[in-house]
């Protein structure tokens, strides 16, 4: 076993995944909210002949498309795409709820079905119909009007399986397993209360045990289960395939995190598809936006072919068209689960606090 070559190999490859999850731009201000026949784009015309002007777009730090993407949109449409990001899902869906009166922007991106509830519930979205629909089974239950799909990705738990062939054990296969003193001291996952993949597979564990996921999260802390703030203190400094001086092979990280794990023709890390919550990430017209109608060019524009086969290399994300291209090595190096956990968006809004509080108090013990 070739291990330091590989763990080079890693270091290399996944240099673009941590850029893309670190990329950041300006913070989210927004001004007064006026009438649309009022707004940047009257009297603007594009070399299409629609309306033309700014169409800003509030979004995570995440958000990331090829420049030469973004060129051919506001070539094509006459808008002027600006992005003005902030920190994860949650911190994006707490600022669209309090600025629901005022929005900081025309559109947003972003918001996945954890979160989803809140700015919803506050009125932050107006009504969109886009040109293609993606498949049903991507829609929210209440919010389908106002909330489209554009991507979708599981958090699951990662293996080091390098690690754990060279170590002559099996590794883990579900969340039950993790408890078991074989894998004593080998998980590492970000916080519920700090981090979107961290809440994730907080979700996955209450979907799994209901009421008593206390007691499973209680067992798992005493296998020596390490709580970390974040996604990238978890895989880039406690993973065993992520940094050369981790020392736990086992990570909370996403269903397609193997295909950047890729050396000689082989990935030497695996995602626990039975350990899997389905995150799907949508965009929607904020309500009293200036430029409801670049807002909406904007959401038909990333449902597109072009826009759908960059997802995955852009942004780590699946997308949610079924005729989008998929990179060769996802298909062959990240399978999807095929029955994820879900909690309902209603479920998680009405018991986030209290879960979240509960769950402090639990590892705090």
């Amino acid at each position: 076993m070739h291990r330091p070559t590989v763990r080079a190999a890693l270091t290399t490859g996944l240099t673009p995944f941590l850029a893309a999850l670190l990329l950041s731009s300006c913070s989210l201000a927004g001004g007064e909210a006026t009438d649309p026949s009022t707004s940047a784009s009257e009297g603007q015309t594009g070399p299409t002949g629609e309306a033309g002007g700014t169409v800003v777009l509030a979004t995570h730090e995440s958000f990331n498309l090829p420049k030469k993407l973004v060129r051919a949109f506001e070539d094509e449409t006459g808008y002027t795409l600006e992005v003005r990001a902030a920190g994860d899902a949650g911190t994006l869906a707490t600022k669209l709820s309090l600025t629901a009166d005022n929005p900081i922007a025309d559109a947003a991106f972003g918001i996945d079905n954890t979160f989803a509830s809140r700015p919803l519930g506050e009125g932050a979205f107006a009504e969109i119909t886009t040109s293609v629909t993606p498949p049903e089974d991507y829609a929210l239950a209440d919010g389908s009007d106002r909330l489209v799909a554009i991507d979708s990705a599981s958090v699951c738990v990662n293996v080091d399986t390098a690690w754990f062939d060279e170590e002559g054990l099996e590794p883990p296969q579900t969340l039950a397993d993790l408890t078991d003193p074989a894998y004593a001291d080998l998980l590492v996952t970000p916080g519920a209360s700090t981090s979107s993949p961290g809440m994730a597979f907080f979700l996955a564990t209450v979907a799994e045990h209901g009421d008593g996921w206390q007691d499973y999260w209680t067992d798992l802390l005493a296998n020596g289960a390490k709580v970390v703030d974040g996604w990238e203190d978890a895989y880039y400094g406690d993973f065993t395939a992520g940094s050369k001086n981790g020392t736990r092979p086992i990570v909370v990280s996403y269903d397609s995190s193997p295909a950047f794990t890729v050396a000689d023709g082989e990935t030497t890390t695996s995602a626990l598809l039975d350990t899997c919550f389905r995150q799907v990430e949508y965009a929607g017209v904020l309500a009293g936006a200036d430029n409801p109608e670049g807002a909406a060019a904007l959401i038909d524009w990333m449902l597109t072919d072009e826009v759908q086969g960059a997802l995955p290399e852009s942004m780590y994300v699946f997308p949610v068209m079924p005729d989008a291209t998929v990179p060769a090595d996802w298909a062959q190096f990240a399978p999807q689960p095929t029955d994820p956990y879900e909690v309902s968006p209603e479920e998680i809004a009405a018991n986030r606090e209290q879960w979240l509080t509960e769950w402090t108090d639990v590892i705090s013990r």
